[in-house]
């Protein structure tokens, strides 16, 4: 289950340096581009489906991780709305590990008060997959702790259409006026309402895209690159992409936070 890029691979990005313990409060809200489990496995000599194994094992970690680096929100990239071009053997061999995890890891997710949420188009989805989904949201909306967002068959400009769509409906409803339609209408009409906007976005495997990631709700994320292929993500990964967040200079198109 992840967003793993085929194109020819880019020069790594220099290393982010080694987490530092900092007095700075954690960002509320990480997104992950999990990239590289099928270059993991080339260069071992392994399918990509052990790539894509070893990456559910990183998720976990990521998972453990912002909780005890205090994340409010996490989401993951997990299948995007392109991923269905792959070949059919390793688009059946992802649907089997997302089948596996929800089954293995519900229960464990619910049980540490862990709240998932999936964003991303559900229309024409399997019952199988469509019901494993509805069941982890359901089983956990009660809980208070971490929110894990699951990018599943996700696009970043496909919500956008689908959030256009709907206001475009209500319009024609007669609940909503044209000249209502504002930023925040936008983002109320978008899968992950009620989600604040990411505070940094990691991406894992040198590559340096959005990948048609969360587009509109990054616009002032910070972007941190890390050089590891997902499946080696672990939780001093995780804490150097924070410590590195805390050492930018956030400015939203206006003054510096730092400058006070």
């Amino acid at each position: 289950m992840i967003s793993d890029s085929q194109t020819v691979a880019r020069p790594s990005a220099p290393p982010v340096a080694p987490a530092r313990l900092t007095s700075s409060p954690p960002p509320a809200h990480v997104a992950i581009i999990m990239d590289g489990n099928g270059r993991w496995a080339a260069r071992r000599g392994l399918p990509r489906v052990e790539g894509h194994r070893r990456g559910v094992e990183a998720v976990r970690r990521a998972v453990r991780a912002a909780t005890e680096l205090g994340v409010r929100y996490l989401t993951i990239y997990a299948f995007s709305s392109e991923n269905w071009r792959r070949p059919a053997a390793e688009v059946s061999d992802l649907m089997g590990l997302l089948k596996l995890f929800v089954r293995r890891d519900l229960a464990e997710l619910d049980a540490a008060n862990v709240r998932v949420r999936i964003i991303g188009d559900r229309q024409g989805l399997s019952s199988d997959i469509a019901g494993l989904l509805t069941e982890a949201e359901e089983r956990t909306c009660r809980n208070t702790g971490l929110t894990l967002v699951i990018a599943f068959n996700y696009g970043g400009r496909q919500e956008i259409v689908r959030a256009a769509r709907r206001l475009a409906e209500a319009v024609a409803a007669g609940r909503l006026r044209p000249e209502e339609i504002d930023a925040e209408a936008v983002t109320g009409a978008l899968d992950a309402t009620g989600i604040p906007d990411p505070d940094v976005v990691i991406r894992t495997s040198g590559e340096q895209r959005l990948s048609n990631f969360l587009t509109w709700q990054t616009a002032y994320a910070e972007y941190v690159v890390l050089p590891e292929f997902w499946p080696d993500f672990d939780r001093a990964a995780f804490a150097a992409a924070i410590d590195e967040y805390h050492r930018r200079d956030r400015r939203f198109g206006g003054l510096s936070e730092k400058a006070g």
